[in-house]
């Protein structure tokens, strides 16, 4: 009798233990069915040059994907310059009062004003959802400086939806520095 009562309390104890993994895989999964979760990155190539008066450029691209289970909605991108740097930013962007023609599929469109060379504010035109797994590229900006003298600074960047307004900073922030050789000190160098 003593031993049935034995099996009976340990069967019982082993379906408890399973009933309580099943109901914690449960609440896992429902923690997980909403997450939200943007993953925010450059793709870039250098051409650098230390001669004084040559121009060195950075290409890049900046990438949002969606790697949460919720949509993300109206997303936006800031690109940052370090203050006093000798960077300057171009790329292809509109302005609010351009024409709607130049508003092409996969266009981005700057929020700031003309005048700020260092925050540049951009939304993409046609895209006010980024679906879970969906990618956006602010593709083809340019980050360019001449050689003049030493330099250093960074190309920082952050992006921003409806469901992560505090922002997701780059995960991969570009540094840029160097040093400007002269002709002469490039000889004295040698000697």
């Amino acid at each position: 009798m003593v031993d049935e009562l034995d099996k009976s309390i340990t069967l019982l104890r082993n379906q408890n233990e399973m009933y309580f993994k099943q109901l914690k895989d449960l609440i896992i999964q429902l923690k997980n069915k909403n997450r939200i979760q943007l993953l925010s990155y450059f793709t870039y190539s250098l051409s650098i040059s230390h001669d004084p008066g040559q121009e060195s450029l950075c290409f890049g691209s900046y990438h949002l994907t969606n790697t949460g289970t919720v949509p993300l909605i109206n997303p936006y991108i800031c690109i940052k310059l370090s203050e006093n740097s000798p960077f300057t930013l171009s790329g292809k962007y509109t302005y609010d009062s351009s024409k709607p023609s130049s508003k092409n599929p996969g266009g981005w469109q700057r929020m700031n004003e003309k005048t700020d060379k260092e925050e540049f504010w951009l939304k993409p035109i046609n895209t006010e959802v980024i679906n879970p797994e969906e990618t956006i590229s602010f593709s083809n900006f340019q980050v360019k400086w001449i050689s003049d003298m030493d330099y250093a600074g960074s190309v920082l960047g952050f992006a921003y939806s409806k469901e992560v307004p505090e922002g997701a900073a780059v995960l991969n922030p570009i540094s840029l520095n160097g040093t400007t050789f002269s002709r002469g000190d490039k000889d004295d160098q040698t000697s």
